[in-house]
């Protein structure tokens, strides 16, 4: 199993249990700062149960996690909502709000947890609606008149809005065509490389190999609460894991 020094996020001896029925099973998984790292696993697997457990929404029935050298277990409540700031989150239809503009979206958590000027965070959110590709013309527009392309992009760039440590995305292609698939993947790729020199780390939820493959650094398996298989993505493919295989294969 792979193991990092200084990882962005590091799970050990993970264990969640609902009644009889365990979830996550001893887990022992690093995360490496500054790279896309994703998570594939069959339904039921257990991958939003372990993305929950990074965020600090759920607690382990046993074992630690740490995230940015913090063990979530000794954050206060107060504590946990300020260090969420941390994180940004992509999630699966964007989650906008819908009677905001895509700049008034963006703006959102930069009125909620900055005290930047009106000017400023106008300027900032405008800044980074460009970076993802959406025009000068649309940001006024409100997530009903932007096709499902546009409104992950707007998502993406809320989720930046506070310069996050860590980018989640939760199954970020799921309902999308073809095309808006790759965009999206794409986005991603590019956001990942954009953000490089700060560090910042990128943790995928997918079903998407081919994608995958593609734009990840380091891809885990998740089978029945355990990562069974964590490799570079350029030898994931050629796993001998014969789950890893069929999964691949489908």
């Amino acid at each position: 199993m792979l193991s990092f020094e200084n990882p962005a996020v590091r799970i050990e001896n993970l264990t969640k249990t609902f009644g009889d029925h365990t979830v996550l099973n001893d887990l022992n998984f690093d995360i490496p700062r500054g790279k896309i790292v994703t998570i594939l696993g069959f339904s039921g697997a257990g991958k939003s149960t372990l993305l929950k457990h990074i965020l600090g929404l759920m607690h382990p029935t046993s074992g630690t996690i740490s995230v940015l050298g913090e063990n979530l277990a000794n954050l206060s409540n107060v504590s946990l909502r300020e260090f969420r700031q941390n994180f940004g989150m992509l999630f699966q239809y964007a989650a906008l709000f819908d009677s905001l503009s895509a700049l008034e979206n963006v703006a959102f958590p930069l009125k909620e947890f900055t005290k930047l000027s009106k000017a400023e965070i106008e300027a900032k959110c405008h800044a980074l609606l460009d970076s993802v590709g959406i025009q000068e013309i649309s940001h006024n527009k409100l997530p009903s008149e932007l096709s499902g392309g546009m409104r992950k992009r707007v998502g993406l760039a809320r989720a930046l809005a506070l310069e996050p440590q860590i980018m989640l995305y939760d199954e970020p292609t799921t309902g999308l065509d073809p095309i808006t698939t790759h965009m999206v993947n794409d986005l991603i790729s590019s956001t990942s490389q954009r953000n490089k020199d700060r560090g910042m780390t990128s943790i995928i939820i997918s079903h998407d190999v081919k994608a995958t493959l593609r734009i990840s650094d380091f891809v885990a398996f998740l089978d029945r609460g355990n990562i069974v298989e964590y490799l570079p993505a350029k030898d994931f493919a050629n796993s001998t894991n014969e789950l890893v295989q069929e999964f691949v294969n489908l």
